[in-house]
């Protein structure tokens, strides 16, 4: 039995019921970028991934601790940590590294991510198996372990080993503390000292893709996947997130309920930094002065208290997500209480509000999965900034959101926002390291592509050649 959600542009996303996903359609271009993995990537998961022949030889060699010169496959175990908006982009950061190392992507499990995501590789799980002999170090790993690269560059523990004494395992903490030993992960020469290790361990809550695009080792093949260099997280997402039944259940019945027969639908992603749960005024007014001012959202007309046009009207949903309902309460009564100046007829909708977030339950993050993916369904976005969970749904959608300025002394900036230069997701903790020279440089210089966030002026993010600042 199949599960389909419909969508006004024609593209149709089917689902199986009491299984797992199909994986939705590839839209056009999606294709290109579905052909090269399963040529590739998925062929070499098939083959050293999770208790395969090739997999369990090169266990033996971990359990053993010995190394050995010669590995017929590699592998980054990427570490579930953080929030689900960081998971999801820190996954496809990880994925994209093993594509340009020639890895295989092993997922921990954490609490949850069985309960989110299918399976996206035909015939072997990416799930790390629950007898993988390091499990049990995880939670422990930091800058000062052990197996740390970045520890072990510190010590001087790795210039003068042989290749028989090198580790089976390196500990990769790319996490938003790392110094400036972990952060040489990014330099073209460590990379090629990584490249002998045949397990790496990676935790990490950083979109790090950016400064992938700055080491001189990847740029081809960077530049073969992406044609297009804004498109990354676009196409990884899209090709490796898919929703389970049950948070398939909760998208497909809430966007049928509310957002389907909508000429139009916004979505307004609201992030709020500040303590305490809100609804704050400046927050309301921002979101309110950005929607108006670029046109997203009609004004109201307070003087006459009915609409005299005639005909049918325009009708457009708003879907808000956010830790409060303060804010979709206010927007609400607004539009119920006076007409727009233009006729149109506003809707709000808001799936949850679960006051504060909430990281290790099953179903918190259910919700947030499943709201993140309807916010990619709409045409428009608004986003707020430093928020990774609208950088996924930005992401999955393919939008280039408007970008709400972040406050300052519980003040509405002015402007109250701008639109992204392109849908990628910012970086937020990159080195400003030259490899070459050994020194420190602004990394946001470097290349056309690669440029300082709209939301975050020290963080990262990949676009277009010509995109205008």
């Amino acid at each position: 039995m199949e599960n389909s959600l419909s969508l006004p542009d024609g593209h149709t996303y089917t689902y199986v019921i009491n299984g797992c996903a199909k994986g939705m359609l590839l839209r056009e271009g999606e294709e290109v970028h579905g052909k090269v993995l399963k040529n590739g990537y998925e062929a070499l998961h098939k083959r050293c991934g999770p208790y395969t022949e090739l997999y369990n030889k090169t266990l033996t060699h971990l359990k053993s601790g010995q190394y050995t010169s010669s590995f017929d496959c590699n592998y980054i175990v990427w570490i579930s940590f953080s929030g689900l908006g960081n998971r999801i982009l820190t996954l496809a950061s990880a994925f994209l590294y093993a594509l340009l190392t020639d890895r295989v992507l092993l997922v921990d499990r954490g609490v949850d991510m069985p309960d989110l995501f299918c399976e996206p590789f035909p015939e072997v799980s990416w799930l790390l198996p629950l007898d993988f002999p390091v499990t049990h170090q995880f939670n422990s790993f930091n800058q000062k372990s052990a197996e740390s690269y970045g520890n072990m560059l510190k010590n001087n523990l790795l210039g003068n080993l042989s290749r028989s004494a090198l580790p089976p395992y390196v500990y990769l903490h790319l996490v938003h503390n790392y110094d400036d030993h972990d952060k040489l992960f990014f330099c073209h020469q460590d990379q090629t000292f990584l490249q002998k290790i045949p397990w790496l361990i990676m935790k990490t809550d950083n979109y790090f893709v950016p400064s992938l695009f700055l080491i001189p080792s990847f740029e081809q093949e960077l530049s073969d996947l992406f044609p297009e260099k804004a498109t990354v997280f676009h196409f990884l997402g899209r090709y490796l997130f898919h929703p389970t039944n049950s948070v398939w259940g909760l998208i497909s019945r809430y966007y049928q309920a509310y957002l389907a027969k909508a000429d139009e639908k916004l979505g307004i992603q609201i992030r709020v930094f500040d303590t305490g749960t809100g609804p704050f005024r400046h927050v309301l007014d921002q979101i309110l002065t950005c929607t108006t001012k670029e046109n997203l959202l009609p004004e109201i007309n307070r003087k006459e208290p009915i609409v005299t046009s005639l005909g049918k009207h325009k009708t457009k949903a708003v879907l808000l997500t956010s830790l409060s309902s303060g804010y979709s309460e206010e927007i609400r009564n607004m539009y119920w209480e006076y007409p727009t100046v233009t006729g149109e007829v506003i809707s709000v909708y808001q799936p949850s509000h679960e006051e504060y977030q909430q990281t290790e339950k099953q179903t918190h993050n259910r919700k947030a999965w499943a709201e993140m993916y309807l916010l990619s369904l709409m045409d428009k976005l608004v986003t707020s900034s430093w928020s990774t969970f609208g950088y996924v749904a930005q992401g999955l959608g393919g939008l280039k959101p408007w970008i709400l300025h972040k406050p300052e002394n519980r003040t509405a900036p002015n402007p109250p926002c701008r639109q992204a230069m392109s849908m990628e997701p910012c970086f937020h903790a990159p080195p400003f390291y030259d490899c070459k020279k050994k020194t420190g440089v602004d990394t946001g210089l470097l290349v056309p592509h690669v440029r300082h966030c709209e939301d975050m002026s020290w963080g990262l993010k990949v676009v277009e050649r010509d995109s205008e600042l």
